[in-house]
């Protein structure tokens, strides 16, 4: 029976294209592999690792073996072939590529993250003893730069928002939408700025999953596990608004009749489509700043860290599980933080009046 429940279909979807690229674009001894890592890995992570090696693997195709061999044809002995300096002329390949129509380009973390997919590959046959040289390991990870922390300032908070609900700035063709839409946009928003959820989160929301009698709904975070946050009265404002202008406008198509947030079309929202709806009105309020939906998050948790000075709540309701990621990514706070005390300690006795 075809399920609503928007995480069992994403998971399903996942396993589906996983299953075809094993079958078809893949070499035949990966199977064993995936079925390795399934019970300590996600579907999403173990599809993006098929992605990361479909292209290795490729490049294996085109540029170690010249075309002589085709990727469904690779044997473990073939790994064994693999030279280091393989691996890092592989990375430089990464820079900019071709892969059937479409031209790809990776920076220093899409480089890192396919190096550590290909080296789990190789690190896992070795173990085995099913091939008797790893040289992924010889190979230096890209160095990684650390990224500047865009987000919204607080008055961009307020303008997006206002943006939202009366459409100042949209062109024509938007404000054509806006009138249906801006209800449930400004929802949307303040659901993001209110909470710092996640747009898989978000978008994977069911009515059910809200809680007015004490202001929390319930998020599936990554991995599958379950947390409640909970949200302020504007926000909670806002969902209302949402959910009663849906109730009598709105009917949901059977298969997404579950979903809280709904399409123009009343399917579940999509991340592309929410995507597209925050980066419409942040171009207005903020032309200078590329803002996505994950910078609104960010917003969220700046705010949260500077009002109550704790990593570790802000590590647990943004859902990290390694508060090092939280400290890393709201360095720049502390930052500030340290540059408010100078001149509090004196050194030198000031001069009597």
């Amino acid at each position: 029976m075809k399920t609503s429940d928007y995480y069992v279909q994403r998971n399903n979807k996942n396993l589906e294209t996983i299953e075809r690229l094993l079958n078809e674009e893949l070499p035949a001894f990966c199977f064993d592999y995936f079925v390795a890592i399934e019970s300590q890995t996600s579907s999403l992570t173990r599809l993006n690792y098929a992605h990361d090696l479909k292209i290795f693997f490729y490049y294996m195709q085109e540029k170690i073996f010249r075309g002589k061999k085709q990727v469904r044809e690779f044997t473990l002995s073939d790994l064994e072939t693999v030279t280091n300096t393989d691996i890092e002329y592989f990375l430089g390949f990464l820079t900019h590529y071709k892969y059937g129509e479409r031209e790809h380009f990776c920076n220093e973390r899409a480089k890192a993250r396919k190096l550590s997919s290909v080296r789990a590959m190789f690190k896992h046959f070795f173990n085995k003893g099913l091939i008797s040289v790893d040289n992924s390991a010889k190979v230096a990870t890209p160095k990684l730069h650390e990224k500047p922390i865009i987000r919204l300032e607080q008055n961009e908070v307020y303008n997006i928002i206002n943006t939202a609900e009366n459409g100042n700035g949209l062109s024509p063709h938007q404000m054509a939408y806006h009138e249906k839409n801006k209800v449930r946009d400004c929802a949307i928003l303040m659901l993001f700025l209110g909470t710092g959820i996640r747009i898989s989160e978000l978008v994977g929301l069911n009515n059910k999953d809200i809680n007015f009698d004490n202001n929390s709904f319930i998020v599936t975070r990554k991995g599958g596990s379950k947390s409640i946050l909970y949200f302020d009265n504007d926000v909670a404002a806002a969902l209302m608004r949402y959910i009663d202008q849906k109730e009598q406008q709105q009917k949901a198509s059977l298969d997404d009749a579950d979903a809280l947030f709904l399409s123009n079309k009343n399917r579940r929202i999509t991340v592309r489509a929410v995507e597209n709806m925050v980066q419409k009105y942040a171009k207005i309020v903020s032309p200078l700043k590329k803002i996505s939906p994950h910078k609104l998050r960010s917003t969220y948790g700046t705010q949260l860290y500077k009002a109550t000075g704790d990593i570790y709540i802000v590590a647990d309701i943004l859902g990290h599980k390694d508060v090092n990621t939280t400290r890393k990514h709201y360095a720049a706070i502390s930052d500030d933080n340290r540059r408010s005390v100078v001149g509090k300690v004196k050194l030198i006795k000031p001069e009597d009046d």
